[in-house]
């Protein structure tokens, strides 16, 4: 349910508003950050009004979480209550389910539990990965330094993502397009060109057939027209449930550029979370468990289970990372190589944040030349769709002459032997 909180300053009189999605009043205040010198007044929002609000509202984002935990990590730093430490956050969160989740956490701290339980109850704000990370370091006593780690590493994220979303802008924009040009094309000129060819019993190439049936479909069924874009609006609201498919991933990371930045990404992550576990000094089993069912790719989920298994037998860290290598690519041998200068130096927790900032300063630069990368890409297909659309079109102007002047071609063999 969807409160709405009005702030009243008791000294100006003003008075500002906050959406919580919660439950219960209490919280709603709390999610909505109210200070000593405002008094708050909260009202239901129900019915058509809440569709409306939780449709043009802003949705969770990485931000909210790179906030909430940079914010946390410097209160407790600070010894400052955890409590009080989440209380604080609230003005920060831009998303109505953000401010909801830290009202939600403080009132499962007034009762005892602990933040790790709290965050469970949201597992799309904060992910398995988040809350492994919170659990550990509530078992290590070292929650302040975790909380740290978590938003430095949700930051970084944010900017590569950041990055590779303004890359993806050209391209996406070219495929509406062409798709939308498509299909006003069904809509006009096709139609003509099939009375003109039709009415003149031409034999006609493939593409031109098939356009021609494509543009019967809409003519028949118009609504049709728009399930492309709706196919495309599914993807790409869904692209996080689609992107997460082993069977995708694998395909993914077997499609040139596209799947090296499948495999950076996924890596930078991975091994980002083993350095912090290793660095707040959880038990290797249990780090290496937490990175495997945290890390993105099947891929690299595959290498932290052997890795696991290998650890488990007794094997050392630099001697298993070199007998699953091969599911890091390219890069296997010398992550190995940093592994083997961590087992002599004694230095894991060092050679594995060094692994992971350069994958991420890998992944990063990758993301600032992603336009570059995909341009020509978009090109090729732009391309396509044009020469396509151009045979299917203009292919059978060419042969129109054959059957409106048969004889044309006998006649002007004739006259050159002569």
């Amino acid at each position: 349910m969807l409160k709405k909180v009005a702030l009243v300053n008791s000294y100006t009189g003003k008075t500002v508003t906050a959406v919580v999605d919660t439950d219960d009043n209490e919280k709603a205040i709390i999610g909505a950050g109210k200070a000593p010198n405002e008094v708050a007044q909260v009202s239901d929002i129900v019915g058509v009004d809440e569709t409306i609000h939780r449709l043009s509202m802003p949705k969770q984002s990485m931000e909210d979480r790179a906030a909430l935990f940079s914010g946390v990590a410097r209160c407790l730093e600070r010894n400052i209550s955890t409590r009080k430490s989440f209380e604080l956050q609230a003005n920060r969160m831009k998303t109505p389910i953000y401010r909801g989740a830290i009202a939600e956490i403080c009132d499962q701290i007034s009762a005892g539990e602990k933040i790790s339980s709290a965050m469970e109850l949201y597992p799309n704000l904060f992910g398995p990965e988040s809350v492994a990370l919170v659990r550990a370091g509530e078992e290590a006593g070292q929650l302040p330094a975790v909380c740290h780690q978590i938003g430095t590493g949700q930051k970084k994220t944010v900017k590569i993502v950041k990055k590779l979303k303004n890359g993806m802008i050209y391209p996406a924009i070219v495929v509406v397009m062409s798709v939308g040009v498509i299909i006003v094309m069904s809509f006009t000129l096709v139609p003509a060109l099939s009375n003109l060819y039709g009415s003149m019993g031409a034999k006609l190439p493939f593409a031109t057939v098939a356009i021609m049936n494509f543009s019967k479909i809409l003519l028949k069924y118009p609504y049709l027209a728009l399930v492309p874009f709706f196919i495309l609006g599914m993807i790409f609201k869904n692209w996080g449930k689609i992107a997460a498919n082993p069977t995708m991933q694998k395909l993914f990371i077997r499609i040139p550029v596209v799947g090296d930045i499948v495999r950076k990404s996924s890596a930078a992550v991975a091994f980002r979370t083993f350095a912090m576990l290793v660095e707040s000094n959880v038990r290797m089993n249990t780090a290496v468990s937490i990175a495997a069912d945290t890390s993105p790719h099947i891929y690299h989920r595959e290498f932290f289970t052997k890795l696991r298994e290998h650890i488990a037998a007794g094997d050392g860290l630099a001697e298993s990372f070199m007998r699953e290598s091969h599911w890091l690519g390219l890069d296997g041998r010398r992550i190995c190589g940093i592994m083997e200068i961590a087992a002599e130096t004694g230095s894991a927790t060092d050679m594995l944040n060094e692994v992971a900032d350069d994958y991420e300063e890998e992944l990063d630069n990758m993301a600032a030349q992603i336009d570059k990368i995909l341009e020509p890409l978009t090109i090729i297909f732009l391309g396509g769709m044009v020469a396509f659309l151009i045979y299917a079109i203009y292919s059978p102007i060419f042969s129109l002459g054959k059957l409106i002047l048969p004889g044309a071609d006998k006649e002007a063999a004739a006259e050159v032997s002569s």
